[in-house]
């Protein structure tokens, strides 16, 4: 059975509040030294708005990475508590942090298509070259 638009359109609003909130909450009270340069790019609840995936952007290396989780999966139980304070729900869903590699992928990808480009150029570069020279005008001489 398909879930009613109207469900559908609160989840998505208080999964963007959430985004903001816990954005918020990150780059300016969380204190934790382990906690690098980041920011929050997508917050997706599930259908029972009972727990909620943060993916979390990481500027740095992969052991950053792991760090700044570890972090935030520390500090989880100070955000849903400020988190019921400010948005003034009775329940906030459970948080779990992933970290969002979506960007490194894309510019793999799009490395990768530059690569190609650049093969295909060469390779008709090089065809232009080798190939001879027809005039279309007259005819080839048998």
């Amino acid at each position: 059975m398909a879930e009613p638009r109207a469900r559908i359109h609160h989840r998505n609003r208080v999964a963007g509040t959430l985004r903001d909130e816990i954005s918020t909450m990150i780059e300016g009270e969380l204190s934790d030294p382990r906690l690098g340069t980041c920011y929050v790019t997508e917050v997706v609840m599930n259908p029972a708005s009972k727990s909620a995936r943060v993916y979390v952007a990481v500027d740095g290396e992969e052991s950053e990475e792991k760090n700044t989780i570890d972090a935030l999966v520390a500090a989880k139980g100070y955000i849903r508590h400020e988190l019921q304070d400010r948005l003034g729900v009775r329940r906030v869903p459970d948080l779990t942090f992933h970290v969002d590699r979506s960007e490194r992928f894309q510019s793999r990808i799009d490395d990768l298509l530059g690569r190609v480009q650049r093969r295909q150029k060469a390779v008709e570069a090089k065809a232009a070259v080798t190939a001879p020279k027809v005039n279309p005008e007259k005819p080839p001489e048998a």
